[in-house]
């Protein structure tokens, strides 16, 4: 669905040197970016989303162990893969790195067509990881994210805006009178419809924080974190608006010439008292609403 993009890798160590070597050795290939001590790689590793990096063991403020150590604790950072670099070369230093979920040990001084022969071996296997993980998260008419993808990143949004008392927004999509569509023009003009209002659905999601999945049917679910009330319900009636404007004729339809949708959305703050499912069960009640005044509308439910 999109280009592919430069692997991003993140170089963490205490070391100047060591830093601006395996910089300069990578950036032909690759993105590069780099942390100084634990504390930076952690919070450069959560902002970036690096997809590998090379991690020193021996650091002043927190020695990679344990930055392993958290970045497997932490759900947005226990997939990245980690290779250590490191001084130490005894077998059972090796072997803790290995046990604790590194996926490899290069010891120091390291030689530089070793360090590029591992990074592309293990950057390889990543690209094989996530192209496997796409196709199992991906509903295969729409090109979506599928019912399951949404519920794994519903999981984690609602849990981070409950950890940093943000808003959350989720909106559903129901494409107005689809059975109707699909006994007048038939299934496979109906697959082409929910094929476009999926892409226009896309495009409305502009951040990468943003999701747009397909939920079951013609139903679509979108999530915007760190998003308000007010910002959410434009974005959604802009999106109305789009589906309107594809102009695709539905003659059999009772609320308007040309297919439309009805969204009705929901924006929390979790304080600890609300369950994740309560802001799904208020945007679907939105949607009632909006069908029940005519569909063809945006119903939305703000932050109390």
């Amino acid at each position: 669905m999109n280009a592919v993009e430069t692997q991003k890798v993140l170089v963490a160590d205490d070391d100047a040197i060591n830093r601006e070597v395996l910089g300069d050795l990578l950036k032909p290939e690759y993105t590069v970016l780099l942390a100084r001590n634990g504390a930076q790689t952690l919070e450069r590793a959560a902002r970036h989303l690096p997809d590998l990096i090379l991690l020193d063991v021996m650091m002043p403020d927190m020695d990679g162990y344990e930055v392993l150590r958290r970045l497997r604790a932490d759900p947005q950072t226990a997939h990245i893969s980690v290779i250590f670099i490191s001084g130490l070369d005894r077998p059972e230093d090796e072997a803790s790195g290995l046990k604790m979920g590194a996926s490899d040990y290069i010891t120091k001084p390291f030689n530089a067509t070793v360090v590029m022969a591992r990074v592309a071996l293990h950057l390889q296997v990543v690209r094989q990881r996530r192209m496997l993980e796409r196709l199992a998260n991906i509903d295969g008419l729409t090109e979506l994210a599928n019912r399951r993808r949404f519920d794994e990143i519903f999981a984690i949004e609602w849990q981070r805006a409950r950890r940093n008392h943000t808003p959350l927004s989720l909106a559903v999509l129901d494409i107005d009178a689809f059975k109707q569509y699909n006994d007048r023009y038939g299934h496979p003009a109906g697959d082409r419809a929910l094929r476009s209002v999926a892409r226009v659905a896309y495009g409305a999601m502009r951040r990468p924080t943003d999701l747009a999945a397909r939920y079951g049917g013609e139903e679509l679910v979108l999530l915007m974190p760190d998003t308000d009330a007010a910002n959410a319900a434009t974005v959604m009636e802009e999106l109305r608006a789009a589906v309107v404007n594809l102009q695709i004729a539905h003659e059999a339809s009772p609320v308007a010439p040309m297919l439309s949708a009805s969204i009705g959305g929901a924006t929390l703050v979790p304080d600890g008292a609300e369950l994740q499912y309560e802001l799904f069960e208020a945007a679907d009640a939105a949607l009632y609403r909006a069908k029940q005044a005519g569909r063809n509308r945006v119903v939305w439910r703000g932050a109390d």
